[in-house]
């Protein structure tokens, strides 16, 4: 097994501690995401898979040789960037086969002109274009052989990047938020794509993205971070349904997770909007999250009820998405497949089921039930 293994990994930049002790084990073959707003390390994490920096203490081991003693060309690995990074001078088939060229002919060889006195630099340039050709073929870009990079769409530029990622066939793809300059129809197509390729080929992809739609739709497992860490390793399921932390559940899921409090009475017993909760919620309980698509307008048996005024109604061709405010002032946002009888101002009374609830610590750590009831935090 190759897998790539990531053991108490520190990285600063001055007084700035960008990864804080991570551990992370990378499966042989897997499509994992590194997922979390700007400034949580993970662009990090992937310059030192890459080689492109070091890390102050720690170890990075690939099917148990120690990559860190291996330079970035060592390492077997292609990264795909924000900015495509393409050669400006060059045509879109050299864009391609720059790495074949690096890897099979001298410095001399590569010198502008060489090939039109070399046979042998010929013979490499003709291999080099064959297998570049039949890369181009599989993200159609073939037909872009000659052009240079300021005759593309941004599309077919990051194409080009991937054509030129793939073309060596490396056991390691690295994706720096590849698809973040392009706009939603565009992204939505390569998403496929870049899904696609990874179970053609079958090697390990590390994605990099701060977008949850992307993590969700082409991910096998998601490692949400935030300030370093690694705050919750799954499936997007479990992710999503799951969530093991109060920050994790905040991140994922569109429209956001709602929020509420829990109160305590002059018992000490648990209780939101008055009603006593104590044996539905877990020893410990501050907040209770659920989504905005567990709730109903009907009254349920064993459902939260929270009662709010109407703040806005906003229809999305399928459905509408309310915004009700409660007596403490907390907003809810709720998904409705009928709302067309709600008005902005009026009293509302939602209903959600507890075993579609979320019980979180003072510390947003999730809490396990104490009854079935409440099943879905085991």
């Amino acid at each position: 097994m190759t897998d790539i293994v990531l053991t108490d990994v520190t990285k600063t930049y001055g007084a700035t501690t960008v990864l804080d002790k991570l551990s992370l084990t990378i499966k042989e073959g897997e499509f994992l995401t590194l997922l979390g707003a700007s400034g949580c390390g993970k662009s990090t994490l992937l310059k030192l898979l890459a080689g492109l920096e070091l890390p102050d203490t720690g170890e990075i081991r690939k099917g148990g040789v120690n990559l860190l003693s291996q330079t970035p060309s060592e390492r077997d690995c292609a990264m795909v960037f924000q900015s495509y990074a393409l050669y400006p001078h060059m045509t879109v088939g050299d864009n391609i086969c720059t790495p074949l060229y690096m890897s099979t002919m001298s410095f001399t060889q590569r010198l502008p002109g060489a090939r039109w006195f070399s046979p042998s630099v010929r013979s490499h340039v003709r291999a080099a274009h064959a297998h570049g050709r039949k890369v181009a073929e599989i993200l159609g870009i073939e037909h872009l052989w000659s052009r240079k990079p300021a005759a593309l769409s941004g599309g077919q530029r990051q194409r080009v990047a991937l054509a030129r990622a793939m073309v060596r066939r490396p056991s390691l793809f690295l994706f720096d938020e590849p698809l973040s300059n392009l706009d939603a129809n565009l992204r939505q197509s390569l998403r496929a794509e870049i899904r696609q390729l990874h179970d053609e080929l079958g090697v390990t992809f590390v994605y990099v993205t701060h977008d949850q739609h992307e993590a969700m739709s082409m991910s096998d497992r998601i490692a949400v971070m935030k300030g370093g860490r690694i705050l919750q390793l799954d499936t997007p399921t479990s992710i999503y349904s799951e969530p093991q932390h109060r920050d994790v559940a905040a991140f994922v899921g569109a429209p956001r997770i709602n929020f509420l409090p829990v109160v305590r009475n002059g018992n000490n017993k648990p209780t939101i909007q008055g009603q006593l909760l104590e044996q539905l919620l877990p020893a410990g309980v501050a907040e209770v999250g659920f989504r905005p698509h567990a709730v109903s307008l009907r009254r349920l048996p064993d459902a939260l009820k929270v009662n709010g005024r109407i703040l806005q109604v906003e229809y999305t061709g399928t459905e509408h998405i309310v915004t009700m405010v409660t007596p403490e002032d907390d907003k809810i946002t709720l998904v409705i497949d009928d709302g067309l009888g709600l008005r902005v101002g009026e009293d509302l009374s939602i209903f959600v089921p507890m075993e579609q609830c979320h019980a979180f610590d003072a510390g947003g750590f999730r809490l396990v039930p104490l009854c079935t009831a409440f099943s879905c935090a085991a």
